[in-house]
């Protein structure tokens, strides 16, 4: 028995009324109100759908995140100064007192070689390498003023998803499911969907649950092959073998349960559960094939093959069911310049052109669906791009940037948000946050405000002290806020 399990034997009535939800106050404060979210409900199913302390603006979350860090300079950061002044030394002043990853001394600056052209009534600077993106461009919110802390790819997709560059807090899709919980019993309230071939480098911490139950983190799916690991019968176990061994399973739980009143195996059982209702609705929510070939070929997805494009359109089958969190890893957007791939030039444009497609159509696809208007799209990377070239490639014919932590681009769609403007801007060569730096704690609490949360107050103790997403920063960005 651990230390924390035996201290739960002798908490004092003191202790109860101080701990229990926020103190007694708040205890009857969920019973006048009416409260699903309170601890009884929570621990008889973690997963259960709860209300958000205020009203939300959208329900779900799709985040497309290009894992590397895509050329915002090269994409929607125009920068006429910066083409201008294309080959000259970087000003000292820009780096006197600054790390980057692969480059000292000083490096040349480097003006984007794609066209850029205004688009839609926001006159929205798109570059070429993103055609179909042009055409919503007033469906679009950009902040382009984003700042991080961190330079190197592992540490910054931390902070992006769990609030710390170090590894065991969180992820922002499981403190999502946390407060929220699932509107499909027979799916996890938080998915994950890998494509290029490639992890992101932070791993599955990007979707971990951290100290928060285990029920909350998020579950990988494939859209090749089994959809989910291990989630089938094994070889010689039918479902009602599979059904008897679980019921098995539950019951010398409970016993543990009941001795040691351990939340893990709670979470166990439920998890168990889980993976048994998902053997049926998995398997259906996953095959595209089911789909229009229209809109198959709007995304350009292939059924049965595994692609960013098939992983937006599964995205779209996913929030139909009610899944709350969808997370979209694409790797590949590390344009360093190191190969013909990575190259800011064609390699760029080849890039760009299956994801534009896909993220478009996703846009276009909710959008008609009616769907956009309860859903938070968000697109970006970990952090920007240089606007000089990268030290190792600098005598290089192939045009690559460096890693850029002090100023770059995203962009969301959806509920709750001005469209059709550009928040914030990064100075004229694009180095530093011109005005209105967004740091990634005041993106995250604009995100957790969206969903009907005070991104101070969804807390989890842990280690004698209250932990949050946004650890002690944050604020809410009300300027791109509908």
């Amino acid at each position: 028995m651990t230390f924390e399990y035996e201290n739960r034997l002798h908490v004092t009535r003191r202790h109860f009324l101080r701990d229990c939800q926020v103190g007694i106050g708040g205890l009857a404060l969920s019973l006048l109100l009416g409260d699903r979210s309170n601890a009884q409900d929570r621990q008889a199913n973690p997963l259960a759908p709860r209300r958000p302390p205020f009203a939300p603006k959208v329900k779900n979350v799709i985040y497309l995140h290009m894992a590397g860090s895509p050329p915002h300079l090269d994409l929607f950061d125009y920068k006429p100064e910066l083409v201008r002044r294309n080959g000259q030394d970087c000003p000292q002043e820009f780096l006197r007192g600054r790390r980057f990853a692969f480059t000292s001394g000083t490096p040349k600056l480097l003006g984007t070689p794609q066209r850029f052209g205004q688009h839609g009534q926001s006159g929205a600077w798109i570059s070429e390498a993103m055609p179909r993106l042009a055409t919503i461009a007033d469906d679009l919110t950009f902040i382009k003023s984003m700042y991080t802390d961190q330079f190197n790819h592992a540490p910054a997709e931390l902070l992006l998803f769990t609030g710390s560059p170090q590894f065991g807090r969180p992820s922002m899709g499981s403190w999502v499911t946390y407060g929220l919980g699932s509107d499909n019993e027979n799916l996890p309230g938080f998915i994950v969907l890998v494509s290029s071939g490639v992890f992101p480098s932070a791993g599955n911490s990007d979707w971990s649950s951290g100290f928060l139950p285990s029920v909350y983190q998020g579950v990988q799916c494939r859209s090749e092959g089994d959809p989910v690991l291990y989630v089938s019968n094994p070889r010689g176990m039918d479902r009602s073998m599979r059904r008897l061994s679980l019921d098995a399973l539950r019951d010398l739980n409970e016993m543990q349960v009941a001795e040691l009143g351990s939340p893990e195996t709670r979470t166990r059982i439920d998890q168990y559960e889980l993976a048994f209702r998902m053997q049926t609705a998995v398997p259906e929510v996953m095959d595209i094939s089911r789909e229009p070939r229209q809109v198959i070929d709007m995304y350009g997805a292939q059924p049965g093959a595994a692609s960013f494009a098939n992983n937006c359109l599964l995205a779209r089958r996913l929030l139909e069911q009610g899944v709350r969190f969808i997370q979209l890893h694409d790797w590949g957007w590390d344009f360093h310049g190191t190969g013909a791939a990575e190259a800011i030039t064609e390699g760029l444009r080849t890039k760009c052109r299956g994801m534009d497609q896909a993220v478009t159509a996703l846009i276009r696809d909710l959008k008609h669906r009616g769907l956009l208007d309860e859903t938070l799209v968000i697109w970006g990377g970990e952090f920007g791009r240089s606007p000089f070239r990268e030290g190792r490639t600098a005598n290089s014919p192939l045009l690559g940037r460096d890693h850029h932590p002090f100023s770059f681009t995203i962009f969301m769609a959806g509920g709750g948000l001005r469209h059709g403007i550009t928040h914030g801007a990064s100075d004229e060569l694009g180095f530093d946050v011109g005005d209105n730096g967004v740091h990634i704690h005041d993106f995250q609490a604009t995100i957790m405000h969206l969903l009907g949360f005070d991104h101070t107050r969804l807390t989890f103790r842990f280690q004698g002290r209250d932990y949050r997403l946004t650890d002690v920063h944050g604020n809410v960005v009300e300027a791109i806020l509908a």
